[in-house]
């Protein structure tokens, strides 16, 4: 059996977004994986986002990414493709412990039942 896409996010989940301290793969930031078995090794093509189009780490954590996917023995060569289609929502994308982390963590609506306190 070849890489799998769990495999390519289990070895990235210690990469964490450089201006919120928390996982991309936990954030959600992390789209999906294809990975092409060929002669050599695979070749592994990652779809992912930044939580801003103008992340000023955008460079740094691609290369970041990129590196830890190559040190996979199975991995032949990888690219990483940045999108922005759809638009990164953690309040849709992000784990629950990033959510809470986020300040995301409850139903905004119950806020407006404030006045019950």
């Amino acid at each position: 059996m070849g890489l799998t896409e769990k495999e390519i996010l289990e070895v990235l989940k210690p990469i964490e977004d450089p201006e919120l301290h928390l996982g991309i793969v936990d954030l959600g930031l992390i789209y999906g994986a294809e990975i092409a078995e060929e002669e050599g090794g695979a070749v592994v093509d990652l779809k992912m986002t930044f939580t801003s189009p103008f992340c000023p780490y955008g460079p740094q954590l691609k290369a970041s990414i990129l590196q830890t996917i190559e040190t996979l023995p199975q991995v032949k060569e990888a690219k990483v493709n940045v999108v922005f289609t759809p638009v990164w929502d953690p309040r849709t994308m992000a784990t629950e412990e990033c959510k809470i982390a986020l300040g995301l963590g409850w139903d905004e609506d119950e806020d407006d039942d404030d006045e019950d306190f």
